[in-house]
């Protein structure tokens, strides 16, 4: 089967990949002209990447890890030691820990909230531990079922004590989607404490070796274009043409430069694209049918990346910090913690700005000024003879769908009522959420379906031709 799909991030190229594994011969349409979507990055006058967000691999991803496994590219994922680190706002330049001992789970996860003893007391602690055992009995199934609940309005049903959001969860909700544990589903949170504590390596970080496009996405293009796929950036989806029964005949593709606007014609189509923007591109006619209804309910939440280059060292640590800031979300030392961008001289920051719908109309310079303020009080005496060398502002007006509760039932399958299209992307229903997992288990998924589906037709077909004999 011929398979044509718009979108060239991590879930369009995964459904790709799958799809050559399984025989067919897809042909993946991006409009930009840098492969990765909300893992895309940039090179600047320098030579220096900027990206679009700071992308963290957990030990809880298991497709995402599955996927580097079968490129043959494990080796890119740097891990780093098996803790969370948290800035201390009301003390400058202190960090707290949650070191997790090489021990089973949840036993690890367990020790680690117990033996730190500067943000949690010990009955916050009980308290906060016995509030989580419906999760860890119940399950995913229980998981779901609190998407009615904010996390605010969980830790208060469970009778955790408010604090422990304050000193935790704000810094894990703003990490975990941009957005303030007051808004954040339960879900979302509940979701990755129960990976975190049921899987002994679960939350361990890896930083990739270098930028997303490069690292990862170009060997996804190699794998599949090696297997007869085909992926062609600036390549933009102007509309989707349907045949006189709703299906699809075929992907408008808009011309640029010398290339005419032509029509590509597959066997099967798959959108690949964010919510968003798929919901601007559909089809009249389909736009009142309940399944591509349900997509009103989701809606991408914005984000800012930021990049600052200091002359100077401004922090040695060699992970993943939480910031704890009103601002900021977390942030990390790339010359540290990233092989590509390392210096031993000089320190580049790249920082998460969220929640950010207050900011993400205003000026770069602006949003690097609130930046630094910012972190002149995570850490003064660092900053004190630092020089800021350059920066970069990444700022997504829509990125992942805003978590708030109840969004779940709004998540669509990725197989829709029209025959031969399907989608694809971290917002429509599978386990992970939105998250690089999420888009690459979603990818998965649509290529099964895909498959499956092509394969029932060939059934019929094959049924048909030995009636008629």
């Amino acid at each position: 089967m011929r398979v044509a799909i718009a979108g060239a991030g991590l879930a369009g190229l995964s459904c790709a990949k799958y799809l050559v594994d399984a025989g067919h011969q897809p042909v993946v349409l991006e409009r930009r002209n840098v492969l990765g979507g909300k893992v895309a990055a940039w090179k600047d006058e320098d030579g220096d990447w900027y990206e679009t967000g700071l992308h963290i691999f957990f030990g809880a991803y298991p497709n995402m890890l599955q996927l580097f496994k079968e490129l043959d590219i494990e080796d890119r994922l740097q891990w780093k030691e098996h803790s969370m680190i948290m800035n201390q706002p009301d003390n400058p330049g202190v960090y707290s820990r949650f070191d997790f001992p090489d021990i089973p789970a949840p036993l690890n996860g367990v020790l680690a909230i117990l033996r730190n003893n500067n943000m949690l007391t010990w009955e916050e602690k009980i308290k906060f531990g016995i509030g989580l055992i419906p999760a860890m009995i119940q399950g995913q199934s229980y998981v779901e079922a609190m998407d009615q609940y904010s996390w605010t309005e969980w830790l208060q049903k469970q009778g955790i004590p408010e604090r422990v959001n304050d000193e935790i969860f704000i810094a894990m909700a703003k990490a975990l989607n941009f957005i303030g544990p007051d808004e954040i589903s339960s879900t979302v949170i509940l979701t990755a404490m129960n990976r975190f504590l049921q899987e002994r390596y679960g939350s361990k970080m890896a930083f990739l070796d270098g930028a997303p496009p490069e690292r990862l996405c170009q060997p996804m293009v190699d794998y599949i274009t090696e297997r007869g796929g085909e992926v062609l950036l600036e390549h933009p989806l102007q509309e989707i043409l349907l045949n006189d029964d709703g299906s699809v005949r075929g992907y408008a593709i808009q011309g640029l430069g010398d290339r005419a606007a032509y029509t590509l014609e597959a066997d099967a189509y798959v959108s690949a694209m964010p919510v968003d923007p798929l919901k601007l591109i559909l089809p009249e006619p389909w736009r009142e049918m309940p399944y591509f209804k349900q997509l009103d309910g989701l809606e991408g939440v914005p984000v800012i990346n930021v990049h600052l280059w200091f002359d100077r060292k401004v922090t040695d640590i060699d992970h993943l910090l939480f910031s704890r800031s009103p601002l900021l979300s977390v942030y990390a030392d790339m010359s540290n913690t990233c092989k590509e961008y390392a210096n031993p001289d000089r320190s580049m920051l790249e920082l998460v700005f969220a929640p950010a719908a207050d900011w993400i109309g205003r000026s770069d310079e602006a949003i690097v000024e609130a930046t630094m303020a910012e972190l002149y009080k995570l850490f003064p005496d660092s900053l004190r003879e630092a020089k800021l060398l350059k920066s970069k502002v990444v700022k997504t007006p829509r990125s992942v769908y805003k978590a708030t509760p109840g969004r779940q039932q709004h998540r669509p399958s990725q197989e829709t009522p029209i025959a031969n299209f399907y989608l694809s992307g971290d917002f429509t229903m599978q386990r992970y959420l939105a998250s690089m997992e999420g888009a690459v288990l979603s990818g998965k998924l649509t290529a099964q379906a895909i498959a499956r589906d092509g394969a029932k037709s060939r059934g019929d077909r094959d049924l048909a031709l030995a009636a008629q004999r």
